[in-house]
């Protein structure tokens, strides 16, 4: 039988679908700040993948998610005499964040086996997809590793794990994100060999960054030193007060004002580097590089000054978000730069056009 002519858009479908799937986790993502921010994470203290899909539904099965609550360091050393209905608002934001993170398991892995089913894909999509899905698994189990981390010896999860989770569920989505500028045609940029390394030095960097920035949220760092560009009465600390925790290296994971010192400096890296990276493109002509890397710098831009912001005011929740959205909109830019500007083979495809015979 004759083969289907190819659409003009033959990815169109699973574009869509991995456009979805990447909004969701921005949404995630931002859902899970404010869930640490409203002190929401250790609400629920029990990890039941299917069935604590269902909120209590009763007030003995209320009465019984509290008191589970009461028996945590957090209820007893910060909540202690907190109301049902207080300890109800916290809930909502844990479970609603929970919840979306199933449905988005199922959201990403349904269509993926309907497409697997069509036979659609190619062998190379179909890798990078299903390790995907993997890392999205993980990030299940992460999590759980991370609220269990508050439920014994702490008031807080910990800002390790904390990062860890932050930093898998922004790689999953800097993945997707990645696919999807792949599935697209292009024609290959000649550009410097310097604008293509700083491009991918770029990625490296905001992933850095994104890692302290988590750090500085689990050790609530932002709420300390509320000074720009002076921190602790200077533009950079005595070496007494950056390094006094033992071993050394425990400062730059545990010590609350080296934490935030180290986000402040690669803030500073970050926004020089997408300067050069612009400056580059601009002054190479390099077309949509260089409106790229103008865009790039942009948002850079436009989260350090949310950063200062955030900062002086002492973490207001409003633009504590705005400052973790614009965050993942830098780690959007730069990875769609980077793949802009990266080496691809000039017969690589992500999908084939299947024959009517063996299309399902």
């Amino acid at each position: 039988m004759t083969a289907i002519s190819a659409p003009s858009d033959p990815h169109r479908a699973v574009r869509w679908w991995l456009v979805s799937v990447a909004a969701l986790i921005a949404l995630m993502v931002l859902v899970g700040g404010a869930t640490r921010l409203t002190e929401s994470g250790l609400s629920i203290v029990e990890w039941k993948p299917v069935t604590g899909s269902v909120p209590p539904l009763s007030e003995t099965r209320w009465t019984e998610a509290f008191e589970a609550y009461k028996k945590i360091p957090q209820y007893r050393e910060l909540n202690a005499g907190m109301s049902l209905s207080d300890f109800k608002t916290i809930f909502w934001w844990e479970w609603s964040h929970r919840l979306l993170g199933r449905f988005i398991g199922a959201a990403y892995l349904l269509p993926l086996l309907f497409f697997l089913w069509r036979g659609g894909l190619s062998g190379e999509l179909k890798r990078r997809l299903w390790l995907l899905f993997g890392l999205g698994a993980l990030q299940g189990a992460v999590g759980w590793w991370m609220v269990a981390s508050g439920l014994s010896e702490r008031v807080e999860v910990s800002q390790y794990r904390l990062a860890t989770h932050l930093v898998l569920a922004l790689l999953i989505f800097a993945g997707i994100v990645w696919t999807l500028r792949r599935l697209g045609a292009r024609q290959e940029i000649i550009v410097s060999a310097r604008l293509k390394f700083t491009s991918a030095v770029l990625v490296v960097v905001t992933f850095v960054q994104l890692y302290l920035g988590a750090l500085v949220a689990g050790l609530r760092a932002g709420r300390v030193y509320n000074t720009w560009p002076e921190i602790d009465g200077a533009f950079i600390p005595s070496a007494e007060r950056l390094w006094f925790e033992t071993p050394w290296w425990r400062n730059l994971f545990d010590n609350v004002l080296t934490v935030q010192f180290e986000h402040r400096m690669m803030a500073y890296t970050l926004f020089a580097l997408a300067a050069l990276h612009a400056f580059d493109a601009v002054r190479l002509r390099a077309g949509t590089a260089a409106s790229g890397a103008v865009w790039l710098f942009a948002a850079v831009s436009l989260q350090a000054v949310l950063g200062i912001l955030t900062l002086l005011n002492q973490v207001p929740i409003g633009l504590a978000l705005a400052h973790q959205a614009v965050a993942i909109l830098v780690l959007t830019l730069a990875v769609v730069q980077a793949e802009r500007l990266s080496a691809r083979k000039p017969a690589e495809t992500y999908s084939r056009v299947i024959p009517l015979s063996q299309a399902g």
